[in-house]
């Protein structure tokens, strides 16, 4: 298969939901057929990006309440690492006309810091004008789930991380901002039920995809 320009497909949903499984499923399948492809996370994908990742998740381990970040201090650590991401990852990879694959981008930051920790949106959509410029998504896919599932899925996880610490309520209100964010543009937001262990939800991203990279009309 030809392709003439590159995407830029993002996975977005709560932790348990299936977005780093789909994601994965999705690079090797791409693979497979010879597309140019990477795949990449946030906070992370850079050596820069992953060393404020642990610095994160150490912080959050923290059981002092008193010496956590602060959650502004928090999210200008996300902000930094995708500054790091942009330039020397996805920028690059852009100017290669390769597709990219990245599981987390700028609407976690809207879900979980906006939504879930009310930190203020105009900081975040500043400090977004100023690293991100014209780049943005071609495709979000946004999978949802029922938090009871999601969160069974979490304790059969032999490593978590802070993503999976949160409560049942926070996981409800974050989902919800996610649901929300993908009302707001019809042709770039996907959102798939994700609840069930079937092969659906694969199925259907891989066809969007590919309906895609043809220029067909998703």
């Amino acid at each position: 298969m030809s392709k003439k320009k590159s995407l830029f497909i993002t996975f977005e949903g709560i932790e348990g939901s299936g977005k780093s499984y789909q994601s994965k499923i999705l690079y090797r399948k791409l693979k497979k057929i010879k597309i140019p492809v990477i795949l990449t996370r946030e906070p992370g994908g850079t050596k820069g990006a992953e060393k404020i990742r642990e610095i994160i998740l150490k912080d959050y381990f923290d059981f002092k309440p008193s010496e956590k970040f602060n959650k502004y201090t928090d999210t200008l650590l996300y902000l930094a690492a995708r500054n790091e991401h942009v330039e020397k990852k996805l920028i690059p990879a852009i100017s290669k006309k390769k597709t990219i694959i990245c599981d987390r981008f700028i609407d976690s930051t809207t879900a979980y810091q906006v939504y879930g920790k009310k930190v203020n949106k105009n900081l975040i959509d500043s400090v977004h004008k100023h690293i991100l410029g014209k780049l943005k998504p071609d495709l979000t896919f946004i999978l949802k789930t029922k938090v009871s599932k999601a969160l069974k899925r979490l304790k059969k996880r032999k490593i978590k991380n802070r993503y999976d610490k949160f409560s049942k309520n926070f996981y409800k209100k974050v989902q919800s901002g996610f649901i929300k964010i993908g009302k707001t543009n019809k042709t770039r937001y996907i959102v798939l039920d994700n609840s069930s262990d079937t092969n659906t939800a694969e199925k259907i991203i891989f066809q969007k995809v590919i309906k895609l990279l043809k220029h067909e009309k998703i």
